[in-house]
């Protein structure tokens, strides 16, 4: 096949993919029957939303435990956030050693207080043991009552069982007097844990403690392994249910408190996205007019070429359902130019090689070789640095390191492989004779 030819065909394919991007991106528009109608999906900066930051309470936890535990209170609150439908949470963790963070980002949220309940209500069960003193600790209370005089001494001590351990917790009845109980099942760390604590403790009472609240501090008997335990109390069924269905749906390993929250509104994301849209916009007819104005038709082939890339580039946010924020438009907007910059440099071999004398399509393809070298290390260095944004960077950082990465990847097919099809449809025309166009 002849390379006009076949460069037809590829642009005819390649023209056919952008209008269906076109048609993809721009539904409202391009009203194309079966195309999805998928929206783009908006970070809490352009479509508002809710910014919380908790403290851990890490005081009970060992030092070399208390990574893992992070993980698995972000886990938890991942899920339980998943679990009520909520759209493109961000939850991360903050800090080291004794100050420990959870920030929470909750996109596209309207009711504030159902979020902040829906998060803070997530019980914490613990379970504590007498301390060795607690008779002399509960006189000194009594005498405190008393007299009103001195402080009051809390007579357990927190041990390794906590929430984290359940496996599930569901309701029961007791044999003897019929009352609903919730009966709680550990892994299998909790049950060896629970069956130390049992038996360190028999003829003890064993207190058991939900969000701080004493439950039951039944005395154990013996010692019970397998890791079944149970509450019981004068819970009512409906109680007992909504305790047992908080406790499966994410108890937590670590406490946290609620420092702080913060709503995005919005009207301000709104506006920003305007913005956003408006700079990449001008940006395009900037480059558009500069490319055409400086390099002639290469440059409006450029220009074209540009286009295609948005078109391709916006899809792909629809695809593979990346979540749109400032930092990502402002990639992304990065990315416009490095899209052209590529063009440029094998614009200016092409010139070189028509000032030789060389035909048009010898200069064509003698000019995207020698440019090559230099487009490929100098993408390829641009997208390290963006990989390794986005290895280390927060959510806002990897944002903008996956929008440049996506723009460089989409950038080097538009320059490389769109924009030499186009110029190659001029090869032994009357157009490509003309030199002033080309040079």
């Amino acid at each position: 096949m002849k390379p006009k030819r076949k460069a037809l065909l590829i642009l005819f394919f390649v023209f056919f993919l952008g209008a269906l991007a076109a048609s993809f991106v721009f539904p409202q528009y391009l009203k194309v029957p079966g195309m999805a109608n998928v929206p783009f999906r908006l970070g809490l900066d352009l479509q508002g939303g809710l910014h919380l930051v908790y403290e851990a309470d890490l005081e009970t936890i060992p030092f070399f435990d208390r990574d893992e535990k992070m993980q698995g209170l972000r886990d938890v609150i991942e899920r339980r956030v998943n679990f009520f439908g909520i759209s493109e949470p961000t939850i991360q963790l903050q800090g080291k050693g004794e100050t420990r963070r959870l920030i929470v980002e909750l996109a596209g949220i309207q009711d504030t207080n159902q979020a902040i309940l829906l998060i803070g209500q997530t019980p914490y069960l613990e379970f504590k043991e007498y301390r060795e003193n607690y008779q002399e600790i509960l006189a000194s209370n009594q005498q405190v009552l008393e007299t009103g005089e001195g402080q009051l001494e809390d007579p357990f001590q927190a041990t390794l069982l906590t929430g984290g351990y359940l496996s599930r917790a569901e309701v029961g009845l007791d044999n003897l007097t019929q009352e609903p109980l919730i009966i709680l099942q550990f892994d299998k760390e909790g049950s060896l844990l629970f069956e130390e604590l049992t038996k360190k403790n028999i003829g003890l009472p064993l207190a058991i403690f939900l969000d701080g609240a004493l439950l039951q501090a039944p005395v154990v008997q013996g010692v019970i392994s397998g890791g079944r335990a149970q509450i019981t109390g004068s819970f009512t069924v409906k109680e007992a249910q909504r305790i047992s269905r908080e406790l499966n749906n994410g108890a937590l390993p670590v406490p946290i408190t609620l420092l702080s929250q913060q709503s995005v509104g919005a009207t301000l994301g709104a506006e920003s996205l305007q913005k956003s849209l408006a700079a990449g916009l001008l940006g395009l007819a900037f480059v558009f007019v500069f490319m055409i104005l400086v390099y002639r038709i290469p440059g409006m082939v450029a220009g074209i070429a540009l286009i295609l890339y948005a078109l391709f580039f916006l899809s792909l946010f629809k695809l593979i359902s990346i979540t749109l924020t400032l930092a990502g438009i402002a990639g992304g907007i990065l990315s416009l130019g490095l899209a052209v910059d590529a063009n440029i440099l094998i614009f200016a071999r092409m010139r070189e090689e028509l000032r030789t004398g060389k035909s048009f399509g010898l200069a064509l393809e003698e000019g995207f070789k020698r440019a090559w070298p230099s487009i490929r290390d100098g993408n390829i260095t641009t997208l390290a640095v963006a990989l390794i944004l986005f290895w280390f960077g927060s959510s806002f950082v990897k944002g903008f390191a996956l929008t440049l990465s996506l723009g460089i990847l989409v950038s080097l097919f538009s320059a490389i492989f769109i924009t030499k099809n186009m110029l190659r449809l001029f090869i032994d025309t009357k157009i490509a004779k003309v030199s002033w166009l080309f040079r």
